[in-house]
């Protein structure tokens, strides 16, 4: 039998009823996507998600989601198994990538596609290693609280300085999720940090934990994991932010996955002490 060549695949932009095929594979992968995630994702950009199809079977997919004029992110790259190493990935990744234009691009890549990345023009900029354990019995700080509406622009400014770009179409739909649980921590009416937790496929997810310092993290991820005693839990955490690694060691988790954070050129400032856990690995 003549297997599907390249051009055989037409690879044409994904919809949000596409999402339960990307999310399966990605959970087929063991990458525990949320299990609320496309909302938010299409939110920021309903047009940065892509399906390579071969007579009408979904067998690639990935996403370049846009920030504003000057950075995308992508992600999601995936090959149906039984087609991988005939092309599929390559053609959907170059139409995909398209779509970010002269923006610098960044991605969080498995170990096994680091070198192909490099190849593509990413440089690596550090490693992220998710942390994963069972979330013990905790009390909510009182200096912790459930997000509120009226929190919504104080979280919004105080993300902008914790991530590469302005994010507020993804933010509105983030912390509000289906099952999406947003904790504030404030210092005398001043926002120090905030944490969503949210359902996976294999675990519950924290993401993101930005916060001004370890006090503030350690507060914020305790309240994330108050009603969550019991239950699998998992945290992505910078390799860089040796204050992170600590909070998720303390808390008995144990690395059991990683990535490489790379970008194709400069991405502006940002707090990246403030990073005690990545918001998503697909999106940024």
């Amino acid at each position: 039998m003549t297997s599907p060549a390249p051009q055989d695949l037409v690879v044409t932009r994904a919809t949000l009823r596409d999402w339960p095929v990307i999310s399966g594979w990605a959970a087929d992968e063991g990458w525990n996507p949320g299990l609320s995630d496309g909302p938010a994702f299409f939110a920021q950009d309903p047009e940065g998600f892509f399906l390579g199809r071969i007579d009408g079977e979904p067998v690639s997919a990935i996403s370049v989601v846009n920030y504003g004029t000057d950075y995308a992110f992508l992600g999601c790259y995936l090959v149906r198994p039984d087609l991988r190493g005939r092309g599929h990935g390559i053609t959907t990744w170059k139409t995909a990538l398209a779509h970010a234009g002269n923006r610098t691009v960044g991605l969080d890549g498995v170990v096994a596609q680091q070198d192909n990345y490099r190849q593509s023009g990413f440089e690596l900029a550090y490693r992220t290693v998710r942390f994963t354990g069972t979330a013990a019995e905790a009390e909510t700080p009182t200096d912790v609280r459930p997000a509120r509406a009226a929190d919504l622009q104080a979280i919004t400014a105080y993300d902008s300085a914790c991530y590469p770009a302005e994010r507020p179409r993804f933010l509105a739909e983030w912390l509000t999720g289906t099952d999406h649980r947003t904790f504030v921590r404030h210092d005398g009416g001043r926002l120090t940090g905030y944490g969503v937790l949210r359902p996976g496929r294999d675990s519950l997810r924290i993401g993101p934990l930005f916060a001004d310092g370890p006090d503030d993290a350690r507060a914020l991820f305790a309240a994330l994991t108050a009603d969550a005693a019991g239950r699998d839990v998992a945290l992505d955490v910078p390799e860089t932010n040796a204050a992170g690694i600590a909070l998720a060691e303390a808390a008995g988790f144990t690395p059991s996955f990683e990535t490489a954070r790379m970008y194709t050129g400069p991405v502006r400032d940002y707090a990246q002490d403030r990073v005690f856990g990545v918001t998503t690995l697909e999106l940024g």
